[in-house]
């Protein structure tokens, strides 16, 4: 952290001069010659308006550093004493262009680009760009059964896991490094499935175009089975620890606050939007993957603060376990990529000797029974397939929020434009109207509450 006073002036005998775009520069004569200091950005901008203040603001730079794990991220505070007067965020410090790339690769490629843009939420990333890919395709109706129930059944063990370190990275934000263990703790039991199903722990690029990569592997049902059990019993931890801690109440509430007039004219959704005691949740309004035939309740609360948004996450929790376990037992044997093997990846996958590959009666038949089979399965994974001219929109209901996904094609094997409506970035311009007027140690809590990811911000 730094801080610069509002004094902070040229040095007296150097010629300074404000371009056009308001950058400053000044020169002084050396030995070596005439040097120009040349400055300039938001930063600058922010130091010569509190320059311009007749009283004592300080300009703080909180920042660019990586809280917990919500990734690279930048605030610029204008504090007088302990109260926030102004604050603006600086991102893109994360930035990895993958929007772009998108356009360099196949669709179905894409799956393991976007997976990487809201780590903690993978799934929900995947599920919202193949949503908009089959919608262009128009083989919505065609996606099987068992593929729908498991990427519900993911997507809300998904859910558990990022608002678990949510939770985690919040409490150890406050000081309260025993809800910190604890939520890690039952993470990690989430990351064990993930890994025993996609073979991974984090940017999966399981859910594909059609379908998914490969069905569940053997042993996958019981171990989610075993983990809803033991996640029934670790929850009232967290009310325990928290909920009714006069401490922790203390520090969350009217902390951060954010009514539903802010909301609307920011386009603030997710647990800030439901905080304001709105209970507007895709699942619920624009339903997807079936979600309108699963039972759950959207809870709410009517504070409006960082507290309500603890609860709210808490409450979702115990809902996404009811809902895994209505997905289990849903679950019937059948195939979970569609039948169209102009758009079917192979998934006839299977660990070989070297720990990779498609099974090998899957290679023995299309290399020994059918050339066309064999020029087909080459044509699918290098060139990709075809998508009709359009453009789709699809959202989901993400953690945080309305993840939208708006997918434009030109016919070819390759996206023209894939944008995302992270709701991370649209959540975080909430910061200034939470933290202006408050105290600079409420800052940290109010961000916490807002639970940006700076890989889904930056894009």
């Amino acid at each position: 952290m730094s801080t610069q006073s509002a004094s902070a002036r040229p040095s007296p005998g150097h010629h300074s001069s404000s371009g056009p775009s308001g950058t400053e520069s000044s020169s002084r004569e050396t030995t070596e010659g005439t040097v120009y200091t040349v400055t300039g950005g938001d930063w600058d901008e922010v130091v010569q308006s509190a320059a311009r203040a007749d009283d004592e603001r300080i300009v703080v730079n909180m920042g660019p550093q990586h809280p917990s794990t919500h990734g690279v991220l930048r605030l610029i505070l204008e504090i007088e004493g302990e109260t926030v007067t102004e604050a603006r965020c600086g991102i893109g410090y994360l930035h990895t262009g993958i929007e772009k790339n998108l356009e360099y690769r196949t669709w179905t490629q894409g799956t393991t680009f976007v997976t990487r843009m809201d780590y903690l939420t993978s799934f929900f990333n995947e599920t919202a760009y193949c949503l908009a890919v089959e919608k262009l395709l128009g083989i919505e109706d065609e996606i099987t059964e068992r593929a729908k129930i498991i990427r519900v059944l993911l997507m809300e063990l998904n859910r558990l896991s990022s608002h678990l370190v949510c939770i985690a990275t919040g409490g150890m934000e406050l000081g309260a490094t025993t809800i910190m263990i604890y939520g890690f703790r039952d993470r990690e039991m989430i990351l064990d499935i993930y890994e025993l199903i996609t073979g991974l722990r984090m940017n999966h690029a399981y859910i594909r175009p059609g379908g998914l990569a490969q069905d569940l592997p053997p042993g996958a049902v019981d171990q989610i089975r075993e983990f809803v059990k033991k996640m029934k019993k670790n929850l009232p931890e967290y009310d325990k620890l928290a909920t009714g801690n006069p401490i922790f109440k203390a520090r969350m509430q009217n902390v951060g606050h954010l009514d539903l007039a802010g909301c609307m004219a920011l386009g603030a959704t997710g647990p800030i939007l439901r905080s304001t005691g709105l209970p507007h949740d895709l699942r619920k309004t624009q339903p997807y993957c079936g979600y309108e035939t699963y039972d759950f309740d959207v809870p709410t609360a009517d504070s409006c603060d960082s507290y309500g948004r603890f609860l709210i996450r808490l409450e979702e929790m115990r809902q996404s376990l009811g809902i895994v376990e209505q997905c289990l037992d849903r679950l019937q044997p059948g195939p979970v990529m569609v039948a169209d093997k102009k758009i079917a990846w192979p998934a006839q996958l299977a660990l070989g000797p070297d720990g990779l590959g498609n099974s090998l009666d899957h290679i023995k038949k299309i290399m020994g029974t059918s050339m066309e089979a064999l020029i087909h399965h080459f044509k699918l994974v290098t060139e990709g397939f075809r998508v009709p001219p359009g453009q789709a929109y699809a959202a989901v209901e993400s953690p945080k929020g309305e993840l939208g996904v708006h997918a434009v094609s030109d016919g070819g094997t390759r996206p023209f434009r894939v944008h995302f409506r992270d709701p991370s970035f649209t959540n975080l311009q909430a910061m200034a109207a939470m933290c202006e007027g408050g105290q600079v140690a409420d800052v940290i809590v109010a961000v916490a509450s807002i639970d940006p990811v700076m890989g889904g911000v930056d894009r």
